[in-house]
């Protein structure tokens, strides 16, 4: 079977998949994105685990000897209890139906020991690749020693971390050029994605973005005004847009820096026919509410947006606004949605989310969810994700991509 031809990076490259690979009795090495949420050792959210279940059942399957790595959390290059992958290995175990083994090191006496005991069929998962300096070293010499020590491991490299491909990490930029290597399904899936919303898209297509900073969706604006025909501005980066608008936001976030950026996108966008639509009105609390415990909040408050009282902090979208954005959304062909619109974690703080969610699933478009908190908002309040075009894992990777960046991980498995 020939390779696959793909354009990853906008030209075409011959991209291998596993079906192009011999891997019976062999030790592939699938990095994977398995950074989950913990809570006290237990997992919140094992949708990232399930994601990549399916390619690593499929090398099973094939008889390869299969050796899972990933990274959690961020600890400092050294090993941190809190970031262990154990409680991973365990549920990893019960999705794919078969034992799966656990070094308690990346590349040492434990994964050498383990990794050489595994027999054709059998799955290892690694310890957090992150507890070594070498994953995440600026210094290539470094990076590439320890992607040296962990190519010892393995016989051939499978991709499939899409959470971390915008990263130039050892395991996940310099380890490929060290092994024959293919890309996985979920990481084909994700790019396949990403490709309709970036080339030939239906219209209207309709942009949401969320979170906390106007700061971290930059890029994806830039690139987004000259492709999207609406862009639903909610979350906590609204109050910036509200404050560029020449109203005050009261306590709530706002990055006083970015406001001459949002003003010119608030320009441009009209002059190119793209359509900021900007909440007009605004849940709002004197102070950030108790997520864990869910207290009710006594002084929640809907105000308009353009007459925020001193002292409130804005926390979600007002009704008004999610009605707002349904109907925005209600005839889109293409949706990407990239951040919660409140704090979702918490009941009062959720409606403005939950609404989006439900217009997305109510329109007839393919909907993106954009990975991260919103893919978090989703499963914790209890959409069923089959409804939606697709879910991404990565949300950092997604924004990437579509700001038109190359991304480290995705080019180190081309050619």
């Amino acid at each position: 079977m020939p390779p696959t031809r793909t354009t990853f990076l906008g030209r075409p490259k011959t991209v291998k998949t596993i079906e192009d690979l011999q891997v019976a009795g062999k030790r592939v090495f699938v990095r994977a994105d398995l950074n989950v949420p913990l809570s006290g050792g237990i997992i919140t959210d094992d949708g990232r685990i399930r994601a990549v279940a399916p390619t690593i059942a499929k090398l099973v399957q094939a008889g390869a000897r299969v050796v899972v790595a990933s990274h959690l959390g961020r600890p400092k290059g050294e090993p941190d209890p809190q970031y262990s992958l154990a409680p991973v290995a365990v549920r990893l175990g019960e999705i794919l139906g078969v034992p799966v083994s656990f070094a308690t090191d990346t590349v040492g006496e434990s994964a050498k020991a383990t990794v050489a005991a595994l027999a054709d069929g059998e799955v290892t998962l690694l310890e957090n690749l992150r507890f070594n300096a070498g994953e995440t070293a600026k210094d290539d010499a470094e990076r590439g020693a320890f992607a040296d020590e962990l190519a010892g491991l393995a016989d051939v490299y499978v991709g499939d971390g899409f959470g971390a491909v915008h990263r130039k990490h050892a395991s996940v930029y310099d380890l490929p050029a060290r092994l024959p290597h293919a890309v996985g399904d979920l990481i084909a899936t994700e790019v396949g994605v990403l490709k309709r919303l970036t080339d030939e898209v239906a219209r209207p297509y309709v942009v949401v973005l969320g979170g906390s900073k106007v700061s971290d969706k930059v890029g994806v604006i830039e690139n987004l005004l000259g492709k999207a025909d609406r862009i639903l501005i909610g979350g906590g980066m609204m109050y910036t847009f509200i404050a560029a608008q020449g109203h005050g936001v009261g306590a709530s976030l706002l990055q006083e820096d970015q406001i001459p950026v949002v003003q010119d996108y608030l320009k441009r966008g009209a002059e190119q026919g793209v359509e900021f639509v900007i909440p007009v009105d605004t849940a709002v609390s004197g102070s950030f509410p108790d997520v864990k415990g869910g207290a009710p909040v006594e002084d929640f408050a809907v105000v308009d947006a353009d007459a925020i009282p001193d002292g409130a902090l804005g926390l979600d979208i007002g009704p008004r606004t999610a009605q707002l954005f349904a109907e925005k959304i209600a005839d889109a062909k293409t949706v990407f949605w990239n951040g919660p619109m409140g704090v979702f974690e918490h009941p009062a703080f959720a409606e403005g989310t939950r609404v989006v969610a439900q217009g997305l699933i109510d329109s007839d478009a393919f909907t993106v969810v954009g990975g991260g908190d919103s893919a978090a908002a989703v499963r914790t309040l209890g959409f069923d994700e089959t409804k939606f075009g697709h879910i991404s894992t990565g949300g950092g990777a997604s924004l990437e991509y579509l700001e038109g960046k190359t991304l480290p991980g995705l080019a180190a498995l081309e050619g």
